[in-house]
Parts: structure tokens; C-alpha cells; sequence
């Protein structure tokens, strides 16, 4: 079985086995999500793509605010299934995308904006990074914007029973490389549902 495979297994196994609002990083208000968007000052019908953000809100309350170019990528089908059907109407003003986020091909610079909670982290391999990178790169026009959120380096080690790799701005930008300019870096401890806290950060990256 390739390590696409592998993934997609693991992460259907999660979407139909555990419900929503148990697994750890369930969060039913993106508020530090949308401040982020909020402060690029992109305009409503700006290309938003979420990346591995099945069961996250977040697609949702962007349609409600009024964006209607937004995108959401997971490598799950179940999970995006269950967010169109959660969302009703509103889901088919949404796209929804099945695929390996490494094994992707979006159109060239069809997105303005590249939204990643808790992805990136799972990605542990300097090749597996660089991967990443290059889709980045290739769906955003150049002046786009990249937030991407990961465990700190003082947050936890594993998730969902995989590794991590923890990073804060510094260890990020070194992996983007020059193409991408850090605007902003944010500290957030995120409560689980269990009650147990998560250290996070988030980075507001501009697309030179």
C-alpha cells in the first residue's frame, strides 16, 4: 500500500468511526481562522481553499460572511460528504474536493488564499514538505496568502496515533523558503473536548 494510500485509509477509518465533536482538534467557532482572513482584506470573491478541512466550520461561516469562491480539500470523502450535508443549501455553494493533498494538481493560481489547520504538522519527511510546498505554490497567485497552523514545538508529539512535526515561524519559513514572507505569528492554546490543552500556532504568510 503507498503512503497515499496509507493516509487515506487512516483518516476514513476516523470520519466513520468517531463522531465529530469528540476527536481533539474539533472546533465549532474558527474565530482565529477568520481574524487571520479577515486581515488579508481579500475581497468576497477571492478563491479560499481549505485544506484538509472536512468537518471544520470554517467553510461554512466564509459563506455566510459572504465569500463565494471558497474551496475545501481533505483526503477523507466521508468527512466532506458529512460537512455538505451538515451545511444543507449552503454546501453546494461550496467545492468539494476528494484528494492527497501531495498528490493534488490544482489550477494554477486559482486560489488567493490557502487555509491549512493541523495539516502540514502530519507531514513529518523533508520530501514530504517540499511536496506541499510545491502545490502551495502552484494554487496561489503570486500576492496570496497561506495560513497554516501546527502543533508548537512545546504541543504534542502524536495525533490521532501519527506522528508530528511541531513548528513555530521560524522552522516554518525555513521550510517555504524565500517565495513566502511571514506577516504575522500567533500563539494559541486549544482546548480539546476532553478538556486537555493543545499549544498551536498559527502563520500568516504572503505569496511573493
Amino acid at each position: 500500500m503507498s503512503s497515499s494510500d496509507q493516509r487515506k485509509a487512516h483518516w476514513q477509518q476516523i470520519w466513520t468511526t468517531k463522531a465529530t465533536d469528540k476527536v481533539s482538534w474539533f472546533q465549532d467557532n474558527p474565530a482565529l481562522s477568520l481574524g487571520l482572513i479577515a486581515a488579508t482584506g481579500l475581497r468576497r470573491d477571492a478563491g479560499i481553499v481549505d485544506v484538509g478541512g472536512g468537518l471544520s466550520a470554517l467553510a461554512g461561516e466564509l459563506v455566510i460572511r459572504g465569500h463565494g469562491n471558497v474551496a475545501v480539500l481533505d483526503i477523507a470523502e466521508p468527512a466532506l460528504v458529512q460537512s455538505h450535508d451538515r451545511l444543507g443549501a449552503m454546501g453546494d455553494d461550496v467545492a468539494w474536493i476528494c484528494a492527497d493533498v501531495l498528490q493534488w494538481r490544482p489550477v494554477p493560481g486559482l486560489f488567493e488564499l490557502w487555509h491549512d489547520r493541523a495539516v502540514f504538522h502530519f507531514l513529518t519527511t523533508a520530501s514530504e514538505q517540499q511536496v506541499y510546498v510545491k502545490v502551495m505554490k502552484a494554487a496561489l497567485v503570486p500576492g496570496g496568502w497561506a495560513i497554516i497552523a501546527t502543533f508548537a514545538p512545546d504541543g504534542p508529539e502524536t495525533c490521532s496515533g501519527l506522528p508530528v512535526q511541531p513548528h513555530d515561524a521560524a522552522s516554518l519559513a525555513a521550510v517555504l523558503g524565500p517565495d513566502f514572507a511571514l506577516d504575522r505569528e500567533i500563539a494559541e492554546d486549544h482546548q480539546t473536548p476532553s478538556g486537555q490543552v493543545q499549544k498551536f500556532r498559527w502563520c500568516l504568510f504572503r505569496r511573493l
